[in-house]
């Protein structure tokens, strides 16, 4: 997935009301960024650090800037955008470059199910059961190499997993997929700490027959593409 427009460097000045961010372009100008992330952001929205933009001409938005990226001391990268891997992905799935999921031909986004849910994408394909895949964007990391989901108490979440234990229970196939939007991190673990409720109920999801996905990502400021898979801790 490539972004739409070239992203451009700037040094956030602050995050507030959690969808606005203050930045300063190099040029010295102060703009107002949208910020598509409604989590915590730990460590990632401290002032001063380097981060992405990328600007837009639409008549219909009021900002003229998203959020995209922070890029890290190291040369590495997080993506901040949760609306970035349900993109990334689909590309991924259509091409079949996800191993696990490239038996189906199908893929349908935004699908209603469950109570008043939508699954993120539907795979279906003749002779197999439906599958039913639910996205997750992580960007925590609390410890060098390590990513951790989630980074805020997340009740929808909680809801998701139960709602695809329902769908195994109906003869369906599951798939909780955690897409890790950084590339300083190789192992995955659930923050139980942050969410209890959530690690609890991703316990019962994987008894129920969930089936967990990890994949990195590869990162640039020209766009976002899913990667390897990583390893689970546990």
């Amino acid at each position: 997935m490539r972004f739409e427009t070239p992203l451009i460097p700037a040094v956030l000045i602050r995050r507030y009301k959690r969808f606005l961010a203050d930045c300063r372009l190099e040029d010295g100008r102060e703009v107002t960024a949208h910020c598509a992330n409604p989590g915590s952001m730990m460590g990632l929205a401290e002032p001063g650090m380097k981060i992405w933009l990328e600007p837009n001409d639409d008549p219909k938005k009021k900002l003229k800037y998203g959020w995209r990226l922070v890029e890290h001391a190291n040369g590495h990268f997080t993506g901040v955008d949760t609306s970035v891997p349900n993109r990334a992905l689909r590309a991924a799935l259509e091409a079949g470059e996800i191993s696990e999921l490239a038996a189906y031909k199908t893929v349908r986004p935004e699908v209603k199910y469950g109570e008043k849910s939508r699954i993120d994408f539907l795979l279906q394909q003749d002779g197999l059961p439906d599958c039913y895949v639910e996205v997750k964007s992580v960007t925590l990391s609390r410890e060098p190499g390590l990513a951790e989901f989630p980074d805020s108490v997340t009740a929808r979440g909680t809801k998701h997993l139960g709602e695809l234990s329902n769908m195994v229970a109906q003869g369906h196939r599951a798939v909780m997929l955690y897409l890790v939007q950084r590339t300083d991190c190789g192992r995955f673990q659930l923050a139980a700490d942050i969410d209890p409720a959530y690690a609890a109920a991703f316990a019962s999801a994987r008894a129920a027959g969930v089936e967990r996905l990890v994949l990195g990502t590869r990162i640039t400021p020209q766009g976002v593409e899913a990667g390897a898979p990583i390893a689970a801790v546990h």
